[in-house]
């Protein structure tokens, strides 16, 4: 068995999941699996990833499920991976030089630790300059949170995790009708109980598409409110700080505007901040409804 799963998913993106691919047949180490989780695509990606499997320069496996949007997608691949690692590669990113390679060097030094997660590596861009800021050498261990919060790392970072360790979780959920679950909400429960291995070595190659949800989260916000909400409420169920708790309780606010929730003070884990956030949380909804009224 391989080592590690490099997953992707995908929708409608066979005119860019190339450049992953090539990404990954010129790593130098081979010990992954390409696993392609395939959200409801209508276009030739299918055709397009046998191709590639009749060519047979990597392993890889393909899934097709009806469109969940990106966090079932991640709910697919990690009831499917069975390697030791995993990582997500998106499908409008590359693979990073000597990636795999560094990736399981680093890992040498953390598999028969049972307190490391993981790994968390730096994302980059096309010309090689890194995303926000790299990671201050003096830090030796450090959950997400605290790589954002207390070591004031900037930037987005990529995760190598402990397939054992993501199966133990709850997935994300699935809500009708939406498709967009913000991923922090696992990373955020596996820091309650564990730490990562901070590396300064590129992992990915990262491009933000136009259409992709980066570029897009104000639309993704509307879209998707009970997504939102739950996320917000898992943020200050466990976040540590009253700025934060309270930042996230406006947002939680605001998205039970747009369900219509009339329960949503009952729901919150933080009643009182809370009602302190409403004015603000209405202040926010205006705001996005102001924004992005030209598409909706």
């Amino acid at each position: 068995m391989k080592t590690i799963t490099v997953f992707t998913p995908t929708y409608n993106r066979a005119y860019c999941l190339h450049k992953c691919y090539e990404s990954l047949i010129q790593q130098s180490n081979q010990d992954f699996v390409w696993l392609i989780i395939d959200d409801g695509s209508t276009d030739n990606t299918k055709e397009l990833v046998q191709s590639w499997i009749d060519e047979n320069k990597i392993t890889i496996q393909y899934h097709f499920q009806e469109n969940q949007g990106m966090h079932g997608g991640h709910n697919a691949a990690y009831r499917l991976i069975e390697t030791t690692l995993n990582v997500c590669i998106d499908s409008d990113d590359c693979m990073g030089e000597e990636a795999i390679e560094k990736i399981l060097n680093s890992w040498e030094k953390i598999k028969d630790k049972p307190e490391f997660a993981g790994i968390v590596g730096l994302d980059a861009d096309e010309s090689g300059t890194i995303i926000g800021t790299k990671i201050p050498e003096t830090v030796e261990q450090t959950t997400l949170y605290d790589l954002y919060h207390t070591h004031k790392v900037q930037g987005d970072k990529k995760l190598v995790y402990r397939t054992e360790i993501v199966k133990k979780y709850p997935a994300y959920p699935i809500f009708e009708g939406e498709r967009f679950v913000p991923l922090g909400y696992l990373y955020q429960l596996i820091d309650q109980d564990y730490t990562l291995l901070p590396v300064n070595d590129v992992y990915c190659i990262v491009e933000y598409m136009l259409d992709g949800s980066s570029m897009n989260i104000l639309k993704q916000y509307r879209r998707h409110p009970r997504g939102f909400a739950f996320s917000r409420k898992s943020r200050m169920h466990l976040d540590k700080s009253f700025k934060n708790i309270f930042k996230n309780a406006i947002h939680y606010v605001s998205s039970s505007m747009f369900t219509k929730n009339g329960s949503f003070l009952k729901e919150s884990p933080k009643k009182f901040i809370t009602v302190l956030a409403i004015p603000f949380g209405i202040a926010l909804n205006l705001y996005i409804r102001y924004k992005t009224k030209s598409e909706f």
